[in-house]
């Protein structure tokens, strides 16, 4: 197995141009992008229905020697079947702002096929992204959230996935789901649960994200471990925990970068993640796909680290032995 190409996940970089975060992620070193779904670095319509949008696409990642593996779709993902709220007008076009679940469900559905045939067009395999959950905010069980809740939810989601899944099938694309809060599965035992519910579908896979995990007490390592098989695309994304007798992991309504949290996301090496321990398990599933960079830190310049965690991946990223170590004992 050679060394995984280093890619950025350009959901933090939306503010810049298409042009310009090519031209950033190629001198911090990077071998390409994920591509986000929002900005301008993936305009699914254009990408779906023009082929000279595409051919102009291409043409710039080319011009500054990258590549995309990947394109991210988690803004749309997320209003597939979560419920409606102001927030969530965000995510949508303009028009949609304010008029609920159903206008919003069926956009994000509608988009949702239109993003399997933008990554056909790209010469993309793999999206990755949200599936939104009906029942996130029933995750602490007052007032009780029955299991019969629960297991409706866990169907509301396969049944209205499975047709976005069709239109994958048929433009040979996987979609990634990234197990992160706010989600159907968000942890190890809502992941099995949930795969389990697609009938291990081999289109419906995971794009793994060790941050979400650690802050939750699961050992990110072992995830790989168990799921290996399903997954599809890796996010390299670290996290702190610094729980000091007042700060409780939930987060007292404190904003992400206050250092009187419980944890807090940082730049790749300066959290708690063991990245070695990931590297290993995941030379021992052969994935061979991209690690790619979702920089989120709001402690750091975000330019000084997106080109240190570049560095900071391509020396942790190491082959497997084809060899064991002690085969030069042998006299055989």
């Amino acid at each position: 197995m050679g060394k995984r190409p280093v890619t950025l996940f350009t959901g933090q970089w939306a503010d810049l141009t298409f042009d310009t975060v090519c031209q950033k992620a190629a001198a911090f070193g990077y071998d390409g992008l994920e591509l986000a779904t929002w900005g301008d670095h993936m305009e699914v319509g254009k990408a779906a229905s023009d082929p000279a949008y595409v051919k102009a696409h291409l043409a710039t990642l080319k011009k500054y020697k990258l590549k995309s593996w990947a394109i991210g779709s988690h803004l749309i993902g997320q209003c597939v079947t979560s419920r409606y709220d102001p927030r969530y007008d965000g995510f949508m076009p303009a028009a949609l702002k304010g008029r609920g679940v159903d206008a919003m469900q069926k956009w994000a559905s509608e988009e949702m096929l239109v993003v399997a045939k933008a990554a056909k067009a790209m010469g993309i395999k793999v999206v990755t992204g949200f599936t939104g959950s009906p029942i996130w905010n029933y995750w602490y069980s007052f007032p009780q959230t029955s299991q019969q809740q629960v297991d409706d939810a866990f169907k509301e989601v396969v049944d209205k996935w499975t047709p976005i899944l069709d239109a994958f099938d048929q433009n040979g694309v996987k979609f990634a789901l990234e197990v992160h809060p706010t989600e159907i599965a968000f942890d190890f035992y809502s992941t099995e649960k949930l795969l389990k519910a697609f009938g291990y579908r081999e289109t419906f896979g995971l794009n793994f994200d060790p941050s979400h995990l650690l802050w939750q007490g699961v050992n990110p390592a072992l995830f790989v471990r168990e799921f290996g098989s399903r997954i599809y695309h890796v996010h390299v994304k670290d996290a702190q925990v610094t729980l000091d007798g007042r700060a409780g992991i939930l987060g007292g309504h404190i904003e992400f970068g206050d250092t009187r949290r419980g944890w807090n996301f940082c730049s790749p090496g300066h959290g708690g993640v063991n990245f070695d321990a990931i590297v290993r398990e995941l030379n021992a599933i052969n994935y061979d796909g991209p690690l790619s960079v979702e920089w989120e830190d709001s402690g750091m310049d975000r330019e000084f680290g997106a080109s240190e965690a570049c560095e900071f991946v391509r020396k942790f990223d190491y082959p497997a032995s084809n060899v064991a170590f002690d085969d030069a004992l042998r006299k055989d």
